[in-house]
């Protein structure tokens, strides 16, 4: 079995780190409301959701007033909201682009996925691609996070709902779950439960809790999620089609209460982490490093932590993680987001009602 890292035990690793990149951060907006994602345009301006419902547009560094029309209503409640937006892969020919939300009421929610046209101003021809089902009564782990894979369709991760967290497990419905879609919204032929009777054809892994993060290395193949754990066990996992995470068989956390959730924290046929964090540091967003700014970063991992309050550069070799580096956190934000721009650039979602978009790049001294 590989060794995997936890947090427990690399803290002077993590506080003694000699070849710290030279940066500097400028603010290029702010009085966003709990902003939670960000695509960038091809004509250099920006998207940024707001979990309330708004979707945000960024022109010549200046927070455009009037929020973008069109979009569709959301359950906004708990940790309900509107969350990712992404860019079709040939959006440059369609003009579409990708929402995830929750939808629905307080006793009948889920996460739910909708694609439309932007002209500029307005989301055009909005059409649902999928609702997790069943409905659930909680406004708590909905996950949310989607990304595209080289064949076009795309991946979307599902949070358990929190008080369900045993249908994690089950295969007849989409809590605790990573599915995959084409754009049109149907589940491609070679899911590896398509035609398994008691399964649902939309889903590609299973077994996990709250994933906030999803990403693609276009270098290796290797698709990332992150996950919220309970009080502790955060986990970096690889995703792999039909395999299952554990949740909440096997875990390296606690419940809120204090309670052992189970006393496992492995299990056979069940994966295990890449990295877990103990304490917990509630990852949200997560980049891959590919842009030309950084050389030092290439190829590694950047997580995004709420609870926390840093970003974390996970150094990633031949696949594992084998050291960790504390980023941004005298700044003292809980960190929503983190993505790479075109540029090169990194670019931060501050967690707050006066949420900014910050971007990093090559400067003087790291702070």
């Amino acid at each position: 079995m590989k060794t995997r890292m936890t947090t427990i035990g690399i803290c002077l690793t993590l506080l003694a780190m000699q070849a710290a990149a030279q940066y500097q951060i400028e603010t290029i907006a702010e009085g966003l409301d709990y902003p939670w994602s960000i695509a960038f345009l091809p004509d250099g301006a920006m998207l940024v959701t707001e979990r309330s419902g708004k979707l945000r547009r960024i022109r010549d560094g200046k927070l455009l007033d009037k929020p973008v029309s069109g979009v569709p209503d959301v359950y906004a409640a708990g940790q309900g909201g509107l969350f990712d937006v992404v860019l079709d892969p040939d959006y440059e020919l369609n003009d579409t682009l990708y929402l995830t939300y929750a939808h629905g009421k307080r006793r009948a929610n889920a996460t739910r996925v909708a694609k439309a046209k932007f002209d500029g101003a307005a989301l055009r021809n909005l059409t649902v691609l999928f609702t997790a089902m069943p409905l659930k009564s909680t406004a708590h782990h909905f996950g949310g996070r989607m990304v595209f894979l080289p064949d076009g369709s795309f991946l979307l991760t599902t949070g358990d709902g929190f008080n369900y967290r045993e249908e994690a497990q089950e295969l007849d419905n989409h809590l605790g779950k990573v599915v995959r879609l084409n754009r049109d919204g149907t589940a491609p032929r070679n899911n590896p439960y398509v035609g398994r009777v008691g399964a649902l054809p939309e889903i590609w892994s299973y077994g996990h809790r709250n994933p906030q993060a999803i990403v693609h290395d276009a270098d290796t193949g290797t698709v990332y999620i992150h996950e919220h754990g309970p009080r502790g066990g955060d986990e970096l996992n690889v995703i792999e089609p039909g395999r299952n995470y554990g949740w909440p068989a096997i875990t390296y956390g606690i419940d809120y209460s204090g309670a052992q959730i189970t006393p496992y924290t492995e299990l056979p046929g069940m994966e295990q982490p890449l990295v877990y964090w103990v304490p917990s540091i509630a990852p949200a967003g997560m980049a891959y490093y590919d842009g030309k700014l950084f050389s030092e970063w290439h190829g590694d991992l950047f997580v995004a932590a709420l609870a926390e309050r840093t970003v974390r550069r996970l150094d990633l070799e031949d696949g594992e993680v084998v050291d960790q580096e504390i980023l941004f956190a005298t700044l003292g934000y809980r960190f929503r987001d983190v993505r790479v721009g075109p540029d090169g650039a990194l670019y931060l979602l501050t967690d707050s009602s006066n949420g900014k978009v910050l971007r990093v790049a090559p400067g003087t001294a790291p702070l």
